[in-house]
């Protein structure tokens, strides 16, 4: 009888493992459904050519590149390059920076290390839109926003000045390598910077890469404060701000088919690091949660 029971127990058990697993993936199915409607909607208008205005259906009635071959004689070119190297630039010192705060926090014991990482962790907690208005002064002041045609070295600026607050992950990552190398390298003579990029960096490449691609993605995607020192030049304009200049009244009638282009052209890069990148994207996450 007890082998009876036991069995049917387990079977019990392996029925409603199945049957919520089964829920679960409807449910993400569905989800992924939602979350991909708007993506799928934007790809077919941008091959739309029948008109270039919004129109009340999804599926073109007429198909062709045309509006991506006009994207290309408009400013879109130039906004797309500035972007481009602002993200990449933004991506290389904010990736050094982070991963050189990550390591001595892990690593290092000094006086006031706590109450660095309190400070940092609670004045990450505010909003940067409240220190909007003196960076836009001191930008201002300094002639790097848009209409003095300099808004680019003034957002690399403000996107790289505060990139040691986010050495939470990294840190966390860090905590799980044995401080053991480090003593290992340290007495055959090597210096802490060369423990770091020559015995740490190489067996962290996963958040190395996570860094890398979050520092990336910030300036790539920001709006709200690349609009806001833009001035509406379109020298000073990203790629966001520019695309988004197109949806104005008097604009949206003609650009509406080629801001959707622009759309899936500015897509595609991130798309691609995220696909090629992905497992060490998620091992990156993973591993700098084991440890605060």
């Amino acid at each position: 009888m007890n082998e009876k029971t036991s069995l049917k127990r387990s079977m019990g058990l392996k029925a409603s493992a199945r049957i919520s697993n089964s829920i679960i993936h409807i449910l993400l199915i569905i989800i992924s459904i939602i979350w991909l409607i708007p993506f799928a909607c934007i790809l077919l208008q941008s091959f739309r050519v029948e008109s270039t205005w919004p129109v009340p259906y999804v599926i073109p009635e007429t198909w062709g590149i045309d509006n991506y071959v006009r994207l290309f004689s408009t400013d879109f070119p130039r906004w797309y390059i500035m972007t481009f190297v602002i993200a990449l630039v933004v991506a290389v010192c904010q990736t050094v920076i982070v991963l050189c705060m990550s390591y001595t926090l892990s690593r290092f014991r000094f006086k006031l290390r706590k109450f660095l990482m309190q400070f940092m962790l609670i004045l990450g907690m505010f909003p940067g839109i409240l220190a909007m208005i003196i960076l836009y002064r001191v930008l201002d002041d300094l002639h790097l926003t848009g209409q003095y045609g300099n808004s680019l070295p003034g957002l690399i600026l403000v996107y790289v000045a505060s990139s040691g607050m986010g050495y939470y992950v990294s840190k966390g990552f860090f905590d799980t390598v044995p401080k053991t190398l480090d003593e290992a390298a340290r007495i055959d003579g090597a210096t802490r910077a060369q423990v770091l990029w020559k015995i740490i960096l190489p067996m962290a490449k996963p958040i190395v890469i996570y860094t890398v691609l979050t520092a990336f993605m910030g300036p790539w995607g920001d709006f709200v404060f690349a609009r806001y020192i833009s001035m509406n030049t379109s020298a000073g304009m990203n790629v966001a701000v520019g695309l988004q200049s197109w949806l104005s009244l008097d604009q949206i009638n003609n650009r509406y088919t080629m801001f959707c282009a622009g759309g899936v052209v500015v897509a595609i890069p991130v798309t691609i690091l995220f696909l090629c990148l992905q497992k060490y994207y998620v091992e990156g996450v993973t591993g700098g949660a084991v440890k605060g």
